[in-house]
């Protein structure tokens, strides 16, 4: 495929050199003319050349320019010329903005994500939780991991229509913390909290947020959150009537390390190596975990 333009290029570039070298081998001084020529031609290749390297093979522009034999489930970056294309055909298709920010998220590229999103909230208004929430976590992306301002207000139009909604509570609490309001961060970590299974990443997530919190009330933050070690011990009570899940051990050990609480990891690690004695996979689990927090 990329040697049709090139041929072109050059096609083009060698009918320019026999226009304006023509002339010249008429005149009568030919090894004059014959350097000139020369010299002509190497000029016009050299432009011609240039000029498609520059200007024919940036990487968003051919990305906007490929077509359907380009598609690939496997492969963002071939959906998106297609979604272009309907979106300039069709600039009221409220889906294909969504479906466009979309494979934008999936491309790692947030800015344009937002703005791909932003225009289907514009068409669709704020009734859909998910796309808020899509649309918000996009500005959070665009803005090196802060909650901008406008992401906190589409968080907002998302629980204000799903009030379980978990990425609107999470990003919410991290707006929170950053304006200095621990409280209301750790009450909206803390009730997701709740909803949250031990066993997804999202649990671990809030627990380093709360052990952050914690941070906070050791230095004396005036803004900070009450009590929010109970999570830690919300956990630590489950374990305690449920030993048997090697990745709850490991949670807690690392939530006991943040807590600057040495002896409570330690005596986790103790019964969580006793607990998995004949599993030699959380043995090494364990191990790994206890290495990374200098608990051995």
């Amino acid at each position: 495929m990329i040697a049709v333009p090139v041929i072109g290029f050059m096609v083009v570039a060698l009918l320019a050199i026999a226009f304006a070298a023509v002339p010249l081998l008429r005149a009568k001084n030919k090894k004059r003319t014959g350097l000139i020529a020369a010299g002509l031609a190497l000029f016009v290749l050299a432009v011609g050349s240039g000029t498609y390297w520059m200007v024919g093979r940036p990487y968003l522009a051919q990305r906007e320019a490929r077509g359907t034999d380009a598609l690939s489930v496997n492969e963002p970056n071939t959906l998106i010329p297609l979604l272009i294309q309907r979106v300039r055909q069709y600039p009221t298709d409220a889906r294909a903005w969504r479906f466009l920010g979309q494979a934008y998220m999936a491309a790692r590229d947030p800015a344009n994500a937002a703005r791909a999103l932003g225009r289907a909230i514009v068409l669709e208004g704020k009734g859909d939780p998910e796309l808020n929430t899509a649309y918000g976590e996009a500005l959070v992306m665009a803005n090196g991991g802060k909650v901008p301002p406008e992401a906190e207000a589409s968080f907002i139009a998302a629980l204000q229509v799903d009030p379980t909604n978990a990425p609107a509570r999470f990003y919410l609490g991290d707006a929170r913390r950053a304006k200095g309001d621990n409280a209301g961060a750790a009450q909206m970590w803390q009730s997701l909290l709740a909803d949250t299974s031990p066993a997804t990443p999202l649990y671990q997530m809030l627990v380093d947020r709360m052990a952050l919190l914690t941070a906070d009330v050791t230095r004396g933050n005036p803004g900070a959150a009450p009590d929010p070690r109970k999570m830690v011990e919300m956990l630590a009570a489950r374990l305690k009537g449920d030993p048997n899940d090697a990745l709850g051990w490991v949670r807690l050990i690392r939530a006991y390390a943040v807590l600057n609480e040495t002896a409570k990891a330690q005596e986790a690690l103790a019964t969580a190596r006793k607990t998995f004695a004949g599993n030699p996979d959380a043995q090494t689990a364990f191990d790994t975990t206890a290495k990374a927090l200098k608990l051995n």
